[in-house]
């Protein structure tokens, strides 16, 4: 009765696995991903960002991997130190929070432009995790923020075209918290635009 394999990569980058000690290989994913596929069980993959050794060009690398494998479903979770000798030394830098959101919402427009759904970003709330993180991103509205991004985006890409003036911009009653923004941040980045 099994319909569905989810597999932790976390990443495509071997050297981030090995510096992370994940126990498995990139090829590891590619062989595992094709018995998935194969079998015509549905295949989710799992991903990491601003693990020890990372890099937005590895988390992007990571992102067309995962495309070229073809899951139908991936969960996105940035790193969130719990434990952290690396971390505490200053050996380890994680993703600073708005680096996060705007690698986050890019890995979003990738995988959706190609009809791949991502169906977690961040954790789930938890109020252990809260007091607990030495470092790393987390926020219980994670996605939200991410979509929120987004929208930003959009709009500033559609409105830098144009002269300078006053514009209106419209959206539907689903989409009115992502275009306004946490704390009301899209329209006063819309407005200093």
């Amino acid at each position: 009765g099994m319909t569905a394999v989810e597999l932790g990569a976390q990443s495509m980058s071997d050297e981030v696995l090995t510096a992370n000690e994940r126990g498995h290989s990139a090829e590891d994913v590619r062989r595992a991903s094709r018995l998935i596929r194969e079998s015509e069980i549905s295949l989710g993959l799992q991903m990491m960002t601003g693990l020890y050794r990372d890099s937005e060009d590895a988390v992007r690398y990571t992102c067309r991997e995962f495309i070229a494998l073809k899951p139908d479903t991936v969960r996105i979770y940035p790193t969130v130190i719990l434990l952290g000798r690396l971390f505490e030394s200053g050996e380890y830098q994680s993703f600073g929070f708005e680096q996060t959101v705007d690698l986050c919402a890019e890995l979003l427009r990738e995988f959706t432009a190609v009809g791949v759904r991502v169906i977690r970003m961040g954790l789930h709330a938890s109020a252990e995790v809260e007091s607990e993180m030495l470092g790393g991103v987390y926020h219980p509205a994670f996605r939200e923020i991410v979509e929120s991004r987004l929208f930003l985006n959009d709009a500033k890409q559609k409105l830098s075209a144009l002269k300078k003036g006053h514009y209106i911009l419209y959206t539907d009653s689903r989409n009115i918290s992502r275009a306004v923004g946490q704390k009301r941040g899209n329209i006063a980045a819309l407005r200093e635009l």
